[in-house]
């Protein structure tokens, strides 16, 4: 199978800085796959990649390169083990003598994943031919694995240098395969999270394969059965070979309470249940949305209409925005970017947001997200680094302080932008401007970064917290960490306005009314978070330190307001739903933890031990903490381990002898861990290994708070050991707490919700001052 040729990118044609014309089509020579057609993601399988020399062959240390996306997470091809898995060969027909190496790092970004094959005795002529055999079974290897999402069009793609300047052009048709969603693992439901009584809404359904992508082979009836009073749930739900999802619409619940549907199979086991869904007569209800990702034309899989038509129809989010690296977004591609978030936006249905990724590096103000009221705005990239047409150069703001000086000399202040850790992180006290950067992301594919909300809270900035995916697997609102070195799942964001419209969404974000959390089949938690006050107190949606402001006379607050309270206290209400058990929230004074909030006592502790890893090596690239390791336990008996947080499958908790369990994990500023079921629940030792923390603790000794192993180092990293019921039914959370204020400066109010499946959220928070 073939691609087309396709409009020429202009960092196609890079190398080490130079561009060349490209040479004609004949003379670089063509190249097929076989076998082609379709293939499980995820698989293993074998091809053979034949490149047939042009015209000018190649020349005596000339070089062919082939070369894959960033975002793939297929094997890495190896050279030694016959026996082995990835095993590869390359030969010339002609017997010349080639040199070959794998570097996932030597080609222009977003080919960077690269095979580099140079001839370095004799030549190729035309009509010579270099044989790549991916995946060689010939000797008992399983092949080579595939990437674990979808991608119609997966290039193997070839890259010529004939004439051996260093000059490598790519092939005009590049060999693809088509890589195609398994069976359904899991189903997956999903109802909005708050609506009022009486609205209509829907029931959407997807079955999921092992890696997350929404599969198209569901041949399924699932019977619903409503939790709760909800009128219009038909008996069943059909999923069909061929489609993706299944949605049941005309639902509605006529009075305040919370409702949910589960759904069962034909022998009645329970397959899936929806979030909770919240009725209540009230201004503000929920949506969901993840508005951070890539597509293919820039570093990302996938087109940015098949981006945005994922993000609506299968992972059932209502927001959702393209945040592609400024320095690759040609300007080609930003009109037609906003053409599509112009057909996508539609008011009730599902909103498109424009923008895009100002993608400095750090020293210069790291990355961030920029969002736009409408379309056709002008973008002001960092660079113009993979961009060869310089004729909106002058619009380049090279630091994100020139950045928000633009925005602010140009009266753009509708523009919302977020701060952001990816590859580079923003560090905003190298550049920060309240009147455009609303919020921080805790959270994405790339991990947990809590400390870029304590970084914001200990400069004094009042911001709100968002999660995203920043995904770059075509999978926008349910992005799973595949086999590569993504160790979370991508978050989303919940937000709390009237209706859902892109200038509702944009008021929103400005408000700061709106709460994260790490996304998955169990992220759409419930969170409400108010303040009420003892005297009456002056409310703000815009800092007064930034903007001349109006406030107005206030006693409540939510999640997002600042207020100005003289004098007087504060009560924090709280209330939380989640379809899976809550293991704890956390209230957050700034950066003070003043209170732990279980929904269980000591008195139902049983036991379940659990063991939590946690943390990031530092704030760059190269985060991830590895925490291969095992436990066990003498003097008992362990009855059971369970993994918490095992997102990559290539990570593993397997038994490692009597009472003694090891595992393969990492972490990039999430956690993960281990629950241990012991047949006593106080007699023996606990004894743990891990590279950073090895302990041995009395098993008795081990209660409701947190036994903490600290590793820390630039960023905390830790093992925590605690106590859980056996089994915890608790799903739902309400308290009041009163919270003791500073007598100066601001208290920033919020709160972190642990499940225990590993899930987590955390709300914007509420900011007051005296």
């Amino acid at each position: 199978m073939t691609t087309p040729a396709k409009t020429a990118r202009p960092w196609e044609e890079m190398n080490s800085g130079v561009i060349l014309e490209p040479i004609a089509t004949s003379d670089l020579g063509h190249a097929t796959i076989t076998p082609d057609g379709r293939f499980e993601a995820g698989s293993y399988a074998s091809f053979t990649l034949t490149y047939t020399a042009g015209t000018f062959g190649i020349d005596d240390s000339g070089s062919l390169r082939v070369v894959f996306r960033f975002a793939s997470d297929q094997s890495n091809p190896q050279f030694n083990d016959p026996a082995g898995a990835h095993y590869a060969t390359v030969e010339a027909s002609n017997g010349a003598v080639l040199q070959v190496r794998w570097d996932p790092k030597q080609n222009v970004r977003p080919w960077d994943r690269t095979l580099w094959i140079k001839v370095v005795k004799g030549y190729l002529k035309e009509g010579d031919t270099i044989v790549i055999r991916f995946g060689v079974t010939d000797h008992g290897g399983p092949g080579m694995r595939l990437q674990t999402f979808c991608e119609g069009t997966f290039e193997f793609r070839v890259l010529v240098d004939p004439i051996a300047t260093f000059n490598f052009q790519p092939l005009p048709v590049q060999p693809t395969i088509a890589i195609v969603p398994g069976k359904p693992e899991r189903y997956v439901a999903v109802l909005p999270t708050r609506r009022r009584p009486g609205e209509p809404f829907a029931l959407k359904v997807k079955g999921e394969d092992k890696w997350g992508n929404p599969s198209d082979q569901c041949d399924a009836t699932l019977h619903l059965e409503a939790v709760g009073a909800i009128e219009g749930v038909p008996a069943t739900v059909t999923l069909t070979p061929g489609s993706f999802a299944a949605e049941a619409g005309g639902l509605s619940v006529a009075f305040p309470g919370d409702v949910a549907i589960r759904l069962r199979d034909a022998d009645g086991t329970i397959v899936a249940e929806t979030n909770p869904l919240r009725i209540e007569d009230t201004k503000s209800v929920h949506f969901w949305g993840d508005l951070h990702g890539q597509s293919e034309e820039t570093i990302g899989t996938g087109s940015a209409r098949e981006y945005f038509a994922f993000a609506r129809d299968r992972a059932f989010v209502d927001a959702c925005g393209h945040q592609g690296n400024d320095f690759q977004i040609t300007d080609e591609f930003w009109d037609e970017l906003n053409r599509i978030t112009a057909e996508f936006d539609e008011a009730g249905r599902f909103i498109a947001l424009p923008g895009y990724e100002w993608s400095g590096n750090t020293a210069l103000g790291g990355d961030r997200n920029v969002f736009f009221p409408q379309e056709d705005r002008i973008i002001r990239r960092s660079s113009h680094a993979l961009i060869e047409d310089r004729a909106t150069a002058r619009y380049d703001c090279t630091t994100a302080a020139r950045l928000f000086e633009a925005f602010a000399e140009a009266g753009e202040f509708d523009v919302v932008c977020y701060a952001h850790c990816g590859g580079r992180y923003a560090d905003i006290e190298v550049a920060h401007d309240g009147r455009f950067e609303r919020s921080v992301e805790v959270h994405s594919s790339w991990g947990t970064f809590e400390w870029l909300l304590h970084d914001a809270l200990k400069l004094g900035y009042r911001v709100g917290v968002v999660c995203n995916s920043d995904g770059h697997k075509g999978r926008p609102g349910a992005s799973y960490p595949g086999a590569g070195k993504f160790g979370a799942i991508g978050g989303l964001s919940c937000f709390l306005m009237p209706e859902l419209t892109r200038a509702g969404l944009l008021d929103c974000m400005r408000k700061r009314h709106h709460y994260g959390t790490t996304g998955g089949p169990t992220g759409r938690m419930i969170i409400d978070l108010g303040a009420t006050f003892e005297t009456e107190g002056t409310l703000y949606h815009d800092d007064p330190l930034l903007f001349e402001a109006k406030g107005r006379p206030a006693t409540t607050a939510e999640m997002g307001d600042i207020v100005h309270l003289p004098d007087g206290g504060m009560s924090l209400s709280v209330s939380i739903a989640c379809n899976a058990p809550i293991e704890r929230v956390d209230i957050f004074n700034g950066l003070d933890l003043v209170d732990t909030v279980r929904p269980y006592g000591k008195g139902e502790l049983g036991n379940r031990v659990r063991v939590q890893w946690e943390g990031a090596e530092y704030r760059g690239r190269f985060r991830e903490v590895i925490w291969d390791g095992g436990a066990k336990v003498s003097g008992n008996t362990l009855a059971a381990a369970r993994p918490v947080n095992f997102l990559n499958r290539d990570k593993v908790l397997e038994e490692d002898g009597p009472n003694a369990v090891k595992w393969k994990a990492l972490t990039t500023g999430n956690y993960g861990g281990v629950d241990l079921v012991l047949d006593d629940a106080n007699a023996g030792t606990l004894h743990l290994s891990t590279p950073l923390v090895s302990f041995d603790l009395p098993i008795a000794e081990i209660g409701v708070e947190d036994r903490v192993f600290d590793a820390s180092g630039e960023l905390p990293r830790f093992v925590k050991v605690f106590r859980l019921p056996t089994d915890n039914p608790h799903r739902t959370l309400s308290f009041t707490r009163t919270i003791k204020l500073r007598p100066e400066g601001d208290n920033a109010i919020y709160i972190r919700v642990t499940q225990e499946d590993g899930t987590r959220g955390w709300t914007s928070p509420i900011y007051i001052y005296r």
